[in-house]
């Protein structure tokens, strides 16, 4: 048991880890080739599954404080670039831009297919991963990605029905700073350059979450403030936990990158805050152990931390 003085919560000692990429999976429906990168540790057994979905505009090599937090303490980190990446350049009048948040969870289900693939390209890798325990995450936009990996439900604006686009495989989600639900609070913002916000349905959620969010976090999208990103944790049903981060904007402290050019409120010890929460998080919904959960609730509760507060609610 490693204690961090930045938080004073507990956590596992860190292991080596390795990253591959990218992984190169046919994926003809979306017109380009999906480049993965498998992150994960060089040594243990039965390892459970993130399967992450980065903000808008990002691609693969993001988020390394995260990625590489949950890599080295015993987990197998999937992630794609998807279409709305800057790498790849999208022009504006691409058809492909109005189902951008569809063609996100198509990629994540090509992963979840291709494990096969994605456990060989790591030197030792396959035979020690366990399927059976898959998490999905994501930030910003790759929040509501996570999301409809567990049940939520979007409009989509060339069909006008919400399909039902969850995923069996996925048992429970992390959703970082990401958006809530539609209607009148969105801006013009939001409804000229993210119309798949119109109207999100999050009552057919019923998976285990954690939903983490800034409360400076002031996005273009919304009237309603960072009050808004809260919605996965308040709208949706099952057990789910709240990590409210004081003073966090979009970027959470700096979890988008080592010196992430979008960060605009650098603070290790946010970013440590998050990394610790999301691991204990990760390890008790998957079974490994429940102690630094429990430890991080206790040490969150109420209002006594000086960096944030962790609530839950149970199923109803």
């Amino acid at each position: 048991m490693t204690a961090y003085p930045a938080t004073g919560l507990t956590g596992p000692a860190p292991t080596p880890s390795v990253s591959v990429r990218p992984v190169v999976l046919p994926a003809p429906h979306r017109g380009d080739d999906l480049h993965v990168r498998v992150s994960a540790p060089v040594t243990g057994a039965e390892l459970p599954i993130v399967l992450f979905a980065h903000g808008f505009g990002s691609h693969l090599d993001g988020y390394a404080p995260l990625i590489d937090h949950w890599a080295s303490h015993g987990f197998v980190v999937l992630q794609a670039t998807h279409l709305d990446s800057r790498r790849l350049g999208l022009a504006a009048d691409d058809p492909r831009r109005s189902q951008l948040w569809h063609h996100r969870v198509r990629d994540m289900k090509t992963i979840l297919d291709s494990l096969d693939v994605l456990e060989s390209s790591v030197p030792g890798l396959a035979g020690r991963v366990d399927r059976g325990r898959v998490v999905a995450a994501g930030h910003s936009f790759g929040g509501q990605t996570a999301g409809i990996l567990v049940g939520l439900r979007v409009k989509d604006t060339r069909t006008g029905t919400a399909e039902d686009l969850s995923d069996p495989r996925v048992m429970a989600s992390v959703q970082l700073a990401t958006v809530g639900e539609g209607g009148e609070d969105l801006t013009p913002f939001a409804l000229e350059n993210a119309p798949w916000l119109r109207e999100q349905d999050f009552s057919h959620i019923t998976a285990p979450g954690l939903v983490v969010a800034g409360d400076q976090d002031e996005l273009p999208l919304s009237t309603r403030g960072p009050s808004w990103t809260t919605d996965p944790y308040t709208l949706a049903r099952g057990d789910k936990s709240l990590l409210t981060v004081y003073g966090g904007q979009h970027s959470l402290g700096g979890i988008a990158g080592y010196e992430a050019a979008e960060t605009t409120d650098e603070n290790p010890e946010r970013v440590a805050l998050v990394q610790q929460v999301t691991l204990a998080y990760l390890r008790h919904v998957t079974g490994v152990d429940d102690t630094d959960w429990e430890t991080a609730r206790a040490a969150l509760a109420g209002d006594t931390h000086p960096l944030g507060r962790l609530e839950s609610k149970r199923a109803v």
